[in-house]
């Protein structure tokens, strides 16, 4: 029930024109909890275009299309996460989407 509530208000949020990064990623991770992939997948391209610097989403949304066998869309997020995080300066994030990326099949 939390969950559904949460979900209500975050959709609420974004409908109401919120342009925070975080309540967008906050509901595509609500989405993939309630297994809606492709609610999820046009949250986190909202938030790429919105923000494309927002590394977690690249991480997080390339991870749900492997997961769902949309692999060559995986691998185009978790490739340009990859590209951003070394931007960034973000060894951790750019590790963890290595690491996502080598997960996936070939």
């Amino acid at each position: 029930m939390a969950s559904e509530k949460r979900l209500a208000v975050l959709e609420k949020m974004v409908a109401g024109g919120s342009s925070d990064s975080f309540v967008l990623y906050g509901l595509a991770l609500e989405y993939v909890g309630f297994d809606r992939t492709d609610d999820a997948v046009a949250a986190f391209a909202k938030l790429r275009e919105q923000d494309p610097n927002y590394v977690p989403a690249y991480l997080m949304c390339g991870q749900l299309l492997g997961k769902v066998n949309r692999t060559s869309e995986a691998r185009e997020w978790l490739t340009v996460g990859l590209e951003k995080a070394r931007a960034n300066h973000n060894e951790h994030a750019a590790s963890e989407i290595e690491s996502a990326l080598a997960s996936l099949p070939a």
